[in-house]
C-alpha cells in the first residue's frame, strides 16, 4: 500500500510539472517589461561560447505558450523556399548540439518595430558570430519577432527567420535603425 502511495505521489508530482506552461513560469521582470528588454533577452539567451550550456529556464519564460520558431530557406535542390515551425523546445533540441561544438553569439545590427495596440512586429536584423572576438560575421539575416503585451509583460510569440545569401543580400534599409 506505501509503495501503490509513493507510486501515485511521483506520478501526480510528475504530471504536475509537465503540464507547467512557458506561462506559469516566472519571467524576470526586467526581461519582460519593454520590447526592448525581451529582444534583448532573447539574443543573450541563445548566446554563448562553445560547450557554454545556455539558461533554457530563462529562454523558455520569455514565450507565449503557443509560440513558434520559424526558420527558412531555399531547398538548394528545388529552388522552392520553405520554412517549418518549431516549438521553443524543438529549437533547444535541434541547437544543443551545435552549441556544444560551436560558439553562437547572435547580436542585433538594426531594428524596425510596429505597434499597434498589444501587439508588436520587429523586424531585427541579426549578425552571427562564433566568438565575441570574431570581427566578421559568419552569417547575417532577418529575425521577424511577432509580440504580444498582454497588460502585464511582453511575449515572444513568433520568431520567424531568412539568412542572406548572396543572391538575397540584406537590403541596405534593413541595416539602419528606423
Amino acid at each position: 500500500m506505501k509503495k501503490i502511495l509513493i507510486i501515485t505521489f511521483i506520478l501526480v508530482f510528475s504530471l504536475n510539472l509537465m503540464a507547467q506552461t512557458s506561462e506559469s513560469r516566472q519571467a524576470n521582470p526586467t526581461d519582460v517589461a519593454s520590447i526592448d528588454a525581451i529582444m534583448k533577452a532573447v539574443y543573450e539567451v541563445i548566446s554563448g561560447n562553445a560547450g557554454q550550456k545556455r539558461d533554457w529556464d530563462r529562454f523558455h519564460t520569455l514565450f507565449h505558450k503557443d509560440a513558434r520558431m520559424i526558420p527558412t530557406g531555399v531547398n538548394p535542390n528545388t529552388g522552392i523556399a520553405t520554412a517549418r515551425a518549431l516549438t521553443p523546445e524543438d529549437y533547444i533540441k535541434r541547437t544543443e548540439s551545435v552549441f556544444a561544438k560551436e560558439g553562437f553569439y547572435e547580436k542585433e545590427k538594426a531594428r524596425r518595430t510596429e505597434i499597434y495596440g498589444n501587439i508588436a512586429h520587429v523586424f531585427s536584423t541579426y549578425e552571427a558570430f562564433h566568438s565575441l572576438s570574431d570581427k566578421k560575421p559568419f552569417i547575417r539575416g532577418i529575425n521577424s519577432f511577432q509580440l504580444l503585451n498582454d497588460g502585464k509583460r511582453w511575449w515572444v510569440l513568433t520568431i520567424y527567420w531568412q539568412g542572406e545569401t548572396p543572391e538575397n543580400p540584406i537590403p541596405k534599409k534593413y541595416l539602419k535603425n528606423s
